[in-house]
């Protein structure tokens, strides 16, 4: 299947009203499927900027009618940080053990790293 084939199916599963049970069902695989440390970075940095975005729309917007996905759209990032706080709290109880390097990704060269508590450090020292 090549890309245009997958890209047009998500339009039409958006078209027809299914994009946010499938939205739904992928939080719900957030909590149930344990991530990798990695993929929560990815999540929270979205997390993130969405939160961000809609602050920023709600911000500039002159008529409440202009933004009135709010709600909806508000409903699902509180889901989506619920999920993330779940699955982050499974990565610290299923791999805690192994020490202060339990949430660290070692990318292609040894002395270079990443980890969800530098990432939070760096989110909490510019916010």
């Amino acid at each position: 299947m090549d890309a245009t084939a997958i890209l047009s199916n998500v339009k039409q599963a958006g078209a027809r009203g299914l994009g946010a049970p499938i939205v739904l069902v992928m939080l719900l695989a957030m909590v149930i499927i344990p991530l990798p440390p990695i993929a929560l970075d990815m999540f929270f940095t979205f997390n993130i900027t969405l939160s961000l975005v809609v602050m920023l729309v709600v911000v500039y917007t002159r008529r409440p009618l202009e933004f009135s996905v709010f709600p909806s759209l508000l409903l699902i990032a509180t889901l989506l940080r619920l999920a993330l706080n779940v699955a982050s709290t499974r990565v610290v109880l299923l791999e805690g053990h192994t020490g202060g390097d339990a949430a660290l990704i070692r990318l292609s060269r040894p002395s270079v790293h990443l980890s969800s508590v530098a990432t939070m450090r760096l989110v909490w020292l510019f916010s």
